[in-house]
This record gives structure tokens, sequence and C-alpha cells, in this order.
């Protein structure tokens, strides 16, 4: 991380989003991811955690290290490239403190249950009267107003009240949860665009705002037809394997070392597919020589299924891969050992060597690519109040003295 100090005070870090200070208070995954995707674009994050009680994703494997001094490798991936901080936001000092961070900052993000920062008289209203110009970012549950506004949330809260949780496994088996924490992550994708979004709006008004994301709201935004299927036609989504509700072949098909994934659907696909795998006389077979014929449930599974597993049963992963080239879409279902050792994953620079304990550690890199900027090495993530006294006393002003009695007193 390259480093300058604005008038001496403010650490900046090079990127798009230099200059930018944001003073991230959230914990876990919705809120750190957020403002990770800040500090990759340059903006300088100040991560605060309680004295006490720093952000417990610190205990979420896997840990890297010698046994005493093991770090999160979890918590790591969600907090690289930012600054460290302890404030005891419950004691008078605390929030004196923060008031004075808020003065210097651009962006304030939280992910508290809506009402909690109210309760510790640090809520947008007050924080807006020491910085009018200040981004409010709030990730929550189910946002800041609506009769489910206090419910407390996790992930699977959105997944199941969004809707998606309903739509995912088969058929004839109960719902399954996507296999990651989608609730957290797409409430923070929106979270870093609606906080792009404000400080443009900032830009021209000069006055901040809130920023209110819900995991819910984020979730349902990632249900695809099911809304309108059902506003429209009064249809509700239910699980569908790796089936499409009306495009076909679009899915799941065996290989001989797995599966891959084939969406050659079109009739410019299909007679590709057919050529390729030398029976190019199926593409004029009236029996599925057309998309509709071909997106009717029953003609799938008799007829179209049966020619891509006989097709595809003969070869490898690598091997169809291969064969389709760039002619049609076709994609092995790669287990994560296999993206990370990617040749493509590695030439887009999205495995990342992060310093954690002593060694570098591979973790998932940033996916926006911006032809302007130079993509800086990545920074280790700060260990709990690391960095008190360059931005308490360069950004808050505080003498060493003063540093040493709020430590003393338990304010940091």
């Amino acid at each position: 991380m390259t480093e300058t100090f604005q008038n001496d005070a403010i650490p900046t870090r090079t990127g798009p989003l230099s200059g930018l200070t944001v003073l991230d208070i959230t914990r876990v995954v919705a809120g750190p991811f957020c403002s990770m995707l800040l500090a990759d674009l340059g903006a300088t994050v100040i991560k605060v955690e309680h004295p006490d009680e720093p952000d417990y994703a610190r205990t979420f494997p896997p840990f890297v290290g010698e046994e005493g001094g093991e770090l999160s490798a979890f918590f790591s991936q969600f907090n690289r490239n930012k600054l460290g901080i302890t404030i005891n936001l419950k004691s008078a000092e605390g929030k004196a403190l923060l008031k004075k961070l808020v003065c210097r900052a651009d962006v304030l993000v939280e992910n508290f249950r809506p009402g909690t920062m109210d309760r510790l008289d640090l809520g947008y209203e007050v924080l807006k009267a020491e910085n009018p110009k200040l981004i409010y970012t709030a990730i929550s549950g189910y946002g800041r107003n609506g009769p489910n506004a206090s419910k407390p949330a996790y992930d699977n809260t959105g997944q199941a009240s969004g809707g998606l949780w309903s739509m995912n496994g088969y058929a004839d088996r109960p719902p399954v949860r996507v296999g990651t924490i989608i609730g957290d992550l797409a409430a923070s994708l929106y979270a870093a665009i609606g906080t792009l979004a404000a400080l443009r709006e900032a830009e021209k008004s000069g006055l901040g705002q809130v920023v209110d994301v819900s995991q819910q709201d984020s979730v349902l935004t990632l249900t695809e037809n099911a809304v309108v299927r059902y506003t429209a036609k009064n249809e509700i989504a239910s699980p569908l394997g790796n089936e499409h509700p009306f495009v076909r072949p679009y899915g799941q098909f065996p290989c001989k070392d797995g599966y891959v994934f084939f969406g050659g659907y079109t009739d410019k696909f299909w007679a590709i597919t057919c050529t390729l795998f030398g029976e190019p006389d199926k593409a004029s077979d009236p029996a599925i020589d057309t998309m509709e014929k071909r997106f009717d449930p029953t003609v799938a599974e008799t007829k179209v299924n049966p020619l891509l597993n006989r097709w595809f049963s003969r070869y490898t992963k690598a091997e169809l891969e291969e064969i389709a080239g760039d002619k049609i879409p076709l994609s092995a279902i790669k287990t994560i050992a296999e993206v990370v050792e990617d040749p493509h994953i590695a030439a887009r620079n999205m495995i990342v060597k992060v310093p954690i304990a002593g060694k570098l550690i591979g973790m998932f890199g940033l996916p926006i690519k911006l032809s302007g900027a130079v993509e800086a090495a990545p920074q280790s993530a700060p260990a709990p109040g690391e960095h008190n006294e360059l931005i308490l006393g360069k950004l808050a002003g505080l003498s060493p003295g003063e540093l040493h009695a709020l430590k003393a007193g338990g304010a940091i």
C-alpha cells in the first residue's frame, strides 16, 4: 500500500478512490466486504472495533500462523487494505472520539440492527450535525423502515425472506440454501454502489445522506424471473435443480471426469454442437430442429438430453472445453481448486496474495478492472487497534498523553 498524508493528517492510498476516507464500524461480512471493495479501489478505510470485543470474524477458520499467534484468513480476506483502530462506542469519550473522526471522514459504514446507533446517540442526525456532507451507509437485515426493521437477521435470513431459498434445490426435496453467504455479499455490493452514488450527489449538492440497504431487498433482486412470473402469471417459482424454467438445453451434463455446463439452446449453437460432435444431421431432425421443440420438457428429457449425454460421456471436462473452444457455450463445472489454478483466473489477477502471519495467502481479488488504474499489491488486515496512534493522533489530533488516558479508561 502506497500511503501519503493529506495535510499531514489523513492517510490516503493510491487508486481511483484515493483521498476518500471511510469509517468502517461493521463486522463479519455484510459491511466489511463493502468497505473492502472501497479500500481495494483506493479509499482509506479505517476499521473501528471495540477494544474488548473485536470483530468476531477474527475467530473464523481457516487460520494461518503458529499456535498462539494464529490469524484468520477469513477475516483477512474481507479486511485487507484497511487501517485498524479501537473505540468503545458506549463510553462518552468513545462517542466524542467517533464524532471527531466523522468530521474528517467522507463515509461511515455500519451494519448494526436499525436503532442501535440512535440508542448510542450516534445516529445519522447526530453525525450529520458534525459533518453535513457525511455519507451514512447502513446495512441491515430488513432495512431502516417497515414492520420488520427491528428484527435480528443473518445471511440465511435474507435468503429465506427474500425468496431465494424457496427456489433453490430439487423439485422432489426440501428447498436448499445457496451454498454461500449470498445475502451478506449482495447487500455489501449494493451498499458499495449506493455509497458511490451518494458521494456523486454530495459532490454536486454538498450534502450527504443515508444509504439504506437490506439483505432481504438485495436477495429479492437475485431471483431473476420469479417476481414477474408471479405478478404476470400467478406462477410461484419452485426448486428446479439444475434446470432452467424455460430454456433447454441449459444445465448440467455428466462427462468422463465430472460435469459440464452446456447452454447451446439457440438454433445457431445447436447446429454448431451437432457438427462438433459428428452428427450434423441432428440439427435438421424434425423432432428437435427448433428452439421451441427443444424447450418442451418431454422432448428435452427423451430426445435432447440422451443425445448430449451420449456425446459428452466420451470426453473429460478439459477435452470438452477444448472441443467447444469459442464456438459454443460449454464450461467445466470446476472445483474451487480448479478455479484457483485456472490460467484465465490468473490472467485476470483474480487470486491475489495477501500477507498473513508472515505468509502470503491467496484469496479472491477485485473483479472490477479499470483501464486507467494499476492494481496495487494487497496489504494485510489490521490487528485490533494497530493504527490507533497513527489515526487518532493525526486524524483526531490527540496527543500521546490523551491517547494513553483514553486507553487506560477503556475508551480505546
